[in-house]
């Protein structure tokens, strides 16, 4: 029974890895806001940029948040084991693409400090349908409850320190659009010419 509930922890974790591609290409393309128009099911989503802790090489890793008090939480919730977990507490400055903005910033674990079931709760309903998926009502437990199926999550704050701009942040491959564009519609046109 443990080693098939392993087995099923280790699919879920590659179809998030799976996933987690996805969503930094959408981010990449400039749909970052579009990513997050519907938090009640798509969720909460930013992307963390960070340095790989073996490499030194910017790692990108999309997480669900929630904003409290200007603050910024999310949760690592393959725990311990989560790589871009590790890579944060090696080296917690960061970079945070939220929808309004790109910042940079420090990361810090703040699992077990005060307030922190209550900041769980708010970043596991700031998933959307995630929670649910895997087990979690953060709507219905009690405290006690949530405390129980998340031990094993890791709690972060993000605290931005400065806003950025430039070119290798979100919206780098937005290029994309008006040079598909320009591309396909001349071929589109000339497609539907009468022979």
């Amino acid at each position: 029974m443990a080693s098939r509930e392993k087995m099923d922890g280790e699919r879920l974790r590659q179809g998030f890895k799976y996933f987690n591609h996805f969503m930094v290409m959408m981010w990449r393309l400039g749909l970052g806001s579009w990513i997050n128009i519907w938090p009640a099911v798509g969720g909460r989503i930013m992307v963390i940029s960070h340095t790989g802790r073996k490499t030194g090489r910017k790692r990108l890793t999309p997480v669900n948040y929630a904003m409290v008090d200007g603050e910024i939480f999310c949760t690592a919730g393959f725990g311990k084991t989560s790589d871009w977990y590790q890579n944060i507490l090696e080296n917690p400055e960061v970079e945070v693409w939220l929808p309004d903005g790109w910042w940079a910033g420090t990361a810090k674990d703040v699992t077990g400090a005060e307030n922190h079931t209550e900041r769980m709760r708010q970043v596991l309903v700031g998933s959307g349908i995630v929670a649910p998926l895997v087990g979690i009502d953060p709507h219905t437990l009690t405290d006690e409850q949530l405390e129980a199926v998340t031990a094993g999550y890791r709690l972060i704050r993000l605290q931005r320190t400065e806003a950025r701009t430039g070119t290798d942040g979100p919206a780098d491959l937005a290029w994309v659009w008006p040079l598909t564009v320009m591309v396909l519609l001349p071929y589109l046109i000339l497609r539907r010419r009468p022979k």
